[in-house]
């Protein structure tokens, strides 16, 4: 909602939310809109050009059965579903339709990142080889009811919070993996919370590994338990040329090409240095609200908006958001099996 008001182009005629807390937030920020406790009526209020699903992730499956049967244009955050049978279903429903859909996945968007995905693409690093994505931040934030807290609710951890992680190594790449390993568990957060008599079970740290048809491999190193890290999320593409990444919050990012380093003898002080490095800040100014993701979900809401004025496709689709939930899904079948699962297990 700060990113519609800011952005211009649009405006917030509806708001659909069954929490009154959370009603009368929103009414704070679109006091002219109107108010409805169900989404049904927001659908077919007639009052809207199109609609932003930004409910806990268990509730998705619905809504959309529901936003999906219109002629609205549709921006669904992710992740897209928790669970493979929801992804079939949304996927056939969103098959019958000609109106946009638009999956929020924005990690891509922001800008450091935007900048080391279209290095690799344009081939700085040469073919890539690896991509590994290293996240260490604090623990999950309270949510409404505290849906966040069950994996129930949330699909896990790896689903949750790692989908946009798993969709920006398969831009780098260009590819769905074909196999996942991961270890992982609940280590130090939330051990001593229950609610409802129901413990909170959400992991808190785990490695996963992907690979790739074409032989590329990736890798994410998630703790949430890691507060004390100057730069939270690091995104490192290496391939046969050079290598690319990109540092959050300090929005840096440092390239480097292997021809440049020149042949090493010895391991003499001085001798590391590569005199084709690049350190650069990267920062878009044209971002009028950087909310929590440094400006990334400001621009993707601006892409959306224009795509409904251009008529233009979806620059995420629900695709994006399959393969990233799927990915999510059989790491966390990894972590629970103790062995490799093939993706081709859990989507052909």
């Amino acid at each position: 909602m700060h990113n519609i008001a800011i952005m211009g182009g649009a405006r917030i005629t509806a708001i659909s939310d069954p929490h009154a807390p959370s009603q009368e937030a929103a009414r704070a920020l679109a006091p002219g809109a109107r108010l409805f406790f169900d989404h049904r009526g927001l659908l077919e209020s007639g009052l809207v050009d199109a609609v932003i699903i930004s409910t806990p992730n268990d509730t998705h499956t619905a809504i959309l059965k529901d936003a999906l049967a219109t002629d609205l244009a549709v921006f669904v955050e992710k992740p897209l579903a928790t669970t493979v049978e929801d992804l079939r279903s949304i996927v056939a429903w969103d098959d019958k339709r000609s109106a946009m859909t638009w999956m929020g996945l924005e990690y891509r968007f922001m800008p450091p990142v935007a900048e080391a995905i279209a290095r690799a693409k344009a081939g700085d690093v040469g073919t890539v080889r690896q991509v590994s994505i290293r996240e260490h931040r604090e623990p999950f934030y309270p949510k409404v009811d505290n849906w966040n807290r069950f994996t129930e609710r949330t699909g896990g951890t790896l689903v949750e919070k790692c989908c946009h992680y798993f969709n920006l190594m398969d831009i780098v790449i260009g590819e769905q993996p074909i196999r996942v390993f991961a270890s992982g568990g609940q280590s130090v957060n939330h051990l001593d919370e229950k609610y409802d008599g129901k413990p909170a079970d959400v992991l808190d740290n785990a490695y996963v590994v992907l690979e790739y048809a074409n032989g590329a491999r990736a890798m994410l190193d998630l703790c949430m338990f890691g507060e004390g890290s100057f730069d939270k999320e690091i995104l490192t593409i290496i391939g046969d040329g050079g290598k690319v990444e990109s540092f959050l919050p300090s929005q840096t990012l440092r390239s480097s090409r292997r021809e440049d380093w020149g042949t090493r003898t010895g391991w003499g002080i001085g001798e590391s240095i590569g005199k084709g490095s690049e350190i650069k800040y990267v920062h878009n100014l044209d971002i009028k609200y950087m909310g929590h993701h440094y400006g990334a979900s400001y621009i993707e809401h601006i892409k959306f908006r224009d795509a409904i004025l251009n008529s233009t496709p979806a620059e995420v689709t629900l695709k994006d958001g399959v393969t990233s939930v799927v990915t999510g899904l059989a790491a966390h079948k990894s972590i629970n099996e103790g062995r490799v699962v093939e993706i081709k297990e859990l989507w052909g």
